[in-house]
């Protein structure tokens, strides 16, 4: 269950693009490549708090599963 999830939210992660307010009323005016760069720094940004949550949540789980055997 927990591979197909994973699997899922890489595949879907792949086309998201994310964009702040101040970051999106800077760049209006700037061209695409500029735009892309922010975009892509902001989402290269917002990987890591989710990825210590999801370390934090396998090192739980397996702690779980070691006391219960």
């Amino acid at each position: 269950m927990l591979k197909k999830l994973l699997i899922f939210i890489v595949f879907i992660s792949l086309n998201i693009n994310a964009q702040c307010a101040m970051c999106k009323a800077v760049i209006e005016g700037g061209n695409e490549a500029v735009a892309e760069g922010v975009n892509n720094g902001i989402t290269y940004l917002m990987v890591f708090p989710y990825l210590l949550i999801g370390l934090l949540l396998f090192f739980l789980y397996r702690h779980r599963k070691k006391t219960n055997s």
